[in-house]
């Protein structure tokens, strides 16, 4: 039999509560080995086509569960790879919330005021900046000028994208072909790998153990690089300490897996799911009207027609983001391409007559795509969503050769939730069908359930042991040595778009979790200088 191998520090997942943890470990000195089940693509491999077995099938995990569907990274680089780069830090209500067990669900350490520094470094080091008005595209200017128009505000986003490498392409969420978005890839990663961190694609991570000396056997399976259904002989990494960031949809399946070898998981581990409180809403807008109640003109006669110009999310709507209004009655409303495809599927007809999903109307939408506006709630769900047993391998029974897949997850809305969709839906009805600007029409539930592409809290951070999985340094309940520091440690929606707030908390938890390597006689510090990434000008 051969020897098992062994590293200081094993870490699972590569997004960004993965990059940031070996970035730091690494770079203080500790052997730092990344498991990633996903591929490893480079800016010259990210293709822009919806073909099978391009970068956009590739580097996708799209999940169908129980009332939801969840879209996550599945790639080096994880989440960073395939989001929009929308970095706002989460309002500061957000830390007081109490949801439905009644009191504050976040542990009493942290607070907007206590997590600003670390949003700093996040910031400092992708960089996040905020875009001008002469630099954001057509659709955000749209979404603006119709807010203006209805008495509302909108603001330019702030996000980690270099606009002065931008071609307005809207590829990004494939993976950006320029290296305009400020991806992993390109700052925590290469920092890892210059200090040593070895990052291993294709390697699905299935369980863990316990060893003799008091750490962590961890149990892998490698994935066909072409279908991800076949998975090949694996092996197994011992180390002292792991940290699991596989995400809000694969974390708590790993942990419910090793149930049998590790012993009880805390109550929390698998439940108190939220989807940020997501919810779409498509506008096929009345280009006259555009031109005649808005006065916008691209200068070549057309007053938008440009859905497909940009660069995903630009412009928000905050005006509902009010401390002052009742729990479940806060969202932000975001400006978002939602690319063809997966969203020309999904998109429903308003006012049908006949059938919203398919049909002649439907095949009049699609033919006005270029006229559509995608609206991007978010607001305060009510952690409803329960893991139930984990399938034999993986976070799902893989459904086609890539991205498909169904998974354990059950979730149904509450009320509270369903009302701060409903507020939703009224408002940005109220502002895009003034003056027949346009005809809006929600993404129901009907099709795939629920729909979220920030899977937050299904192993959350907390100080009731009853309700959080982590206690505040992320370390999990009753297993010390394993730390958790991608999504699932957030422990309610946010309201805002969840990377910075992600990866603000996982810097915060490296100290402790330096302290926690060195305790475990691992040799460590922390202070490594941000890896800092140059912009060019423009941004």
């Amino acid at each position: 039999m051969s020897a098992v191998e062994t590293t200081d520090v094993l870490v699972i997942g590569s997004g960004f509560g993965g990059a940031i943890a070996a970035y730091h470990l690494a770079a203080g000195g500790a052997k730092v080995v990344v498991l990633e089940r996903g591929p490893w693509l480079n800016a010259d491999e990210f293709d822009h086509d919806f073909k099978l077995g391009s970068s956009y099938t590739r580097v996708f995990d799209f999940v169908v569960g129980d009332g939801i569907s969840v879209l996550g990274g599945n790639c080096v680089g994880g989440g960073s790879v395939v989001y929009f780069a929308t970095m706002p830090r989460a309002p500061r209500f957000v830390f007081e919330r109490r949801g439905s067990i009644g009191r504050r669900v976040w542990p009493a350490s942290i607070s907007r005021d206590t997590l600003d520094p670390w949003y700093d470094r996040v910031a400092e080091s992708l960089p996040v900046t905020r875009s001008s008005w002469d630099k954001v595209p057509y659709a955000g200017g749209l979404w603006a000028a119709a807010c203006a128009h209805a008495g509302r505000t909108a603001n330019p986003v702030p996000s980690a994208i270099d606009v002065g490498l931008c071609t307005n392409c809207n590829w990004m969420m494939a993976g950006c072909k320029f290296d305009a978005k400020r991806s992993l890839l390109l700052n925590y990663l290469p920092a890892a790998l210059a200090h040593g961190a070895q990052i291993r694609p294709m390697h699905e991570v299935q369980h863990l153990s316990r060893t003799d000396s008091g750490g962590y056997r961890v149990h892998y399976r490698i994935v066909d690089d072409e279908d991800y259904r076949v998975l090949h002989d694996g092996g197994s990494i011992d180390a002292k300490l792991v940290i699991l960031a596989a995400g809000a949809g694969a974390t708590p399946v790993i942990l419910q897996r090793s149930e049998p070898e590790l012993g009880p998981m805390p109550h929390a581990v698998g439940r108190y799911f939220s989807g940020n409180g997501e919810r779409l809403n498509t506008a096929v807008f009345d280009e006259d009207r555009v031109r005649e109640v808005l006065g916008l003109d691209r200068g070549d006669g057309r007053a938008y027609s440009a859905y497909q110009i940009g660069r995903g999310p630009v412009v928000a709507s905050w005006d509902r983001l009010d401390p002052g209004l009742p729990e479940f009655e806060r969202f932000s409303l975001e400006q978002l391409y939602f690319p063809p495809g997966l969203g020309t599927i999904l998109a429903q007809v308003p006012d049908a007559t006949g059938p919203t999903w398919f049909g002649v109307e439907k095949k009049e939408l699609v033919r006005r795509w270029q006229s559509w506006l995608t609206i991007f709630i978010m607001s305060e769900d009510d952690n409803e969503g329960v893991f139930g047993p984990p399938p034999a391998t993986g976070n799902a029974h893989r459904l086609s050769q890539q991205m498909l897949g169904n998974g354990p997850l059950r979730y149904r809305p509450t009320a509270n939730t369903q009302r701060g969709w409903a507020l939703a839906d009224a408002e940005i009805k109220d502002i895009l069908e003034r003056d027949g600007l346009a005809r809006v029409m929600p993404w129901t539930n009907d099709l795939v359930g629920a729909y979220t592409v920030h899977p937050l809290a299904s192993c959350r951070v907390g100080d009731d042991p009853q309700t959080s999985a982590l206690d505040d340094t992320h370390e999990l309940r009753g297993h010390p040595g394993i730390f958790v520091t991608d999504g699932s440690a957030v422990p309610t929606a946010l309201t805002v778009n969840p990377a910075l707030t992600i990866s603000a908390l996982a810097e915060r938890a490296m100290p402790g979790i330096v302290r926690a390597a060195r305790e475990r006689g691992i040799s460590v510090t922390y202070g490594a200088p941000l890896p800092v990434q140059p912009v060019t000008s423009g941004a």
